[in-house]
């Protein structure tokens, strides 16, 4: 970093912001296989959050690779820079006093770590949608898996590449055995429980 850079303060700070939204501003970082639902049901909270009139953004890993990030592959060091940048971001949006929710494979446990550590204490709740890899095999949803395993995608994750499961997760969903909606109430729940949704 170069020395000229200075950080400059903000007359506005976290705690104002959140106020003004009522809301105690966090990450909610969903983590798994490719095909768990991690997509699906980061939507399907940012809906019932919306509904409940709370301040989000829901972050999505294909999604962010379309800009900020489509220059990364994913060798172990661009997965690396993709998961850094995002942790960057997400923690721009808790400065902001919002629900960031975040839905990244994020395979490596130190990763999600050093996302962890960008932020105040619970301002991070790790989300493990814990799907077995056969269930995500036979979803399928992109077509990724077959590819995987015919070797035309390499350091595909769970296949080639490994995933390192959350042991400690906040919250921990078994979505093959849930529905969607299920899915949404345990995290809600979390939220309601924890103080998240309530004014400052």
């Amino acid at each position: 970093m170069s020395n000229n850079i200075v950080w400059h303060d903000h007359n506005l700070s976290k705690t104002d912001r959140a106020k003004l939204k009522q809301q105690r501003p966090c990450i909610l970082w969903f983590t798994g296989l490719s095909g768990s639902g991690k997509s699906t049901i980061a939507n399907a909270v940012e809906s019932r959050l919306y509904q409940l009139h709370k301040h989000t953004y829901l972050l999505d890993g294909d999604n962010i690779r379309r800009g900020l990030n489509a220059g990364l592959g994913f060798s172990d060091d661009d997965r690396v820079e993709n998961i850094r940048r995002i942790g960057e971001i997400s923690k721009l949006f808790v400065d902001a006093g919002v629900i960031v929710l975040s839905a990244f494979i994020s395979p490596f446990q130190e990763d999600r770590d050093r996302v962890r550590a960008l932020v105040n204490g619970e301002e991070f709740i790790e989300v493990f949608i814990d799907t077995p890899l056969e269930v995500c095999e036979n979803r399928d949803p992109k077509g990724l898996y077959k590819k995987a395993r015919k070797g035309e995608i390499p350091d595909f994750t769970g296949i080639s590449s490994p995933y390192e499961a959350p042991a400690n997760a906040e919250i921990h969903v078994k979505n093959s055995e849930l529905s969607i909606d299920a899915c949404a109430d345990i995290i809600i729940q979390y939220l309601q429980q924890k103080g998240y949704l309530n004014a400052q």
